[in-house]
């Protein structure tokens, strides 16, 4: 297994801990790319079923697709109404045609993104949309920014993704890509911050030591911040309509 292959697949044996721990997702951001209108949706690379669950919230039909079987194990324990299938983004196990939505919450740095571009556009409906999102932290508050340099390994290449596209394009069945942030908040304390970080793919790899080590800056740093504190995020979502 080549690295990034056992980052991509080291969420599993830790899905608890990244389902209680990450942040959720702003329904307005996701309101914003697919409308209101009640619609049939992948969630491509689901995971635990964070965005899974705010789709079903806002009353759409969700198929989760997850390669990762412990994610997949924790998603069906503790989202209702649905049922998550084994895929990835460059093999979605559903039919040409049958979705009105692909959305990609925190998964599509991940993806093998030429095949994946033309696999999402075969199972979305003409008119359909693909919308990528990620939770990114608010660096321009300084707390945070030191947070980023203690956590964020220069190695993780795939694992980290500041959720900025850059002249973004989702291949010729995709028209013009658009995007939009919304900011919001996560209640934090320090043991919750600790957990945080050890949901990341490089710390869940990385040696004990290093781990050990993360967490102590992790804790040190929260010392000098109030009992509870709010962690700043800006979710960036993008969207493109297939042709």
């Amino acid at each position: 297994m080549t690295e990034q292959s056992e980052q991509a697949l080291s969420f599993g044996p830790a899905a608890e801990r990244y389902d209680d721990n990450r942040p959720s997702y702003p329904p307005a951001a996701v309101t914003w790319a697919l409308g209101t209108p009640a619609r049939r949706v992948v969630d491509l690379g689901a995971g635990t079923g964070i965005m899974t669950r705010v789709l079903l919230a806002l009353g759409h039909q969700v198929v989760p697709v997850e390669p990762d079987a412990g994610m997949r194990e924790r998603l069906a324990e503790v989202t209702s109404d649905t049922e998550p299938v084994d895929g990835s983004a460059e093999r979605i196990p559903l039919p040409d045609g049958s979705v009105d939505a692909v959305v990609a919450g925190q998964s599509y740095h991940w993806f093998d993104r030429e095949p994946a571009h033309a696999e999402i556009a075969r199972v979305l409906r003409p008119g359909g949309v693909f919308a990528p999102i990620w939770n990114i932290r608010d660096e321009a508050v300084p707390w945070v920014a030191r947070l980023t340099k203690i956590v964020d390994d220069p190695r993780d290449r795939r694992g980290h993704h500041e959720g900025v596209l850059e002249n973004p394009d989702f291949g010729p069945e995709f028209g013009t890509v658009t995007s939009k942030g919304f900011r919001h908040e996560v209640p934090m304390t320090a043991d919750r911050l600790v957990r945080l970080v050890a949901t990341r793919s490089y710390y869940l790899i990385a040696t004990p030591e290093r781990q050990a080590a993360v967490d102590a800056q992790v804790r040190e740093l929260a010392a000098e911040l109030p009992e509870i504190f709010p962690l700043p995020y800006v979710t960036m979502i993008y969207k493109a309509t297939r042709r």
